[in-house]
């Protein structure tokens, strides 16, 4: 009895992970037909092709399963690109705890995977009052360089 309320509670933990990403305001969400790992690679080569760089990678997936649960893949992938980072800087120092930004990567339960991120004018909303339009045009920039992004690497 002891071992069925214990698997009951991890199947529990882990139902809210199953869950496929829902589109939600400022957000990009991508479906793709990719496998997760497939969808991981596709999103660093896309990203080195728009000169962002990989500047972080984070993930629950392997950690969970060291320690015996089981969840679907989940990838963090940090981009960015000095010359925007020296930008930003010289705009609002506050703002520079934004990057890099992140594209998200959420395996599903039909073994594809989902290409989620905050956009960049998203992400630097909070800082536009301090900084001024040239944050709002590189912002805008960036958005554009996130959905070619996300586009090349959902194909």
């Amino acid at each position: 009895m002891r071992a069925l309320i214990t698997a009951l509670a991890l199947a529990c933990l882990t139902l809210p992970a199953l869950a496929e990403m829902a589109p939600r305001d400022g957000w990009s969400v991508t479906p793709t037909d990719k496998p997760y790992a497939d969808l991981i690679d596709a999103v660093k080569s896309a990203a080195k092709a728009n000169k962002m760089g990989v500047v972080t990678q984070a993930g629950p997936t392997g950690a969970a399963r060291n320690r015996g649960i089981t969840i679907p893949g989940n990838r963090v992938i940090g981009l960015f690109n000095n010359a925007y980072a020296v930008d930003v800087l010289a705009l609002s120092t506050a703002a520079m705890i934004e990057a890099p930004i992140r594209m998200y990567i959420t395996e599903n339960a039909a073994g594809t995977a989902t290409l989620s991120y905050k956009t960049p004018s998203t992400v630097f909303a909070p800082y536009m009052d301090e900084a001024g339009p040239e944050l709002t045009r590189i912002a805008s920039e960036l958005d554009a360089i996130f959905a070619d992004i996300a586009t090349a690497a959902a194909q």
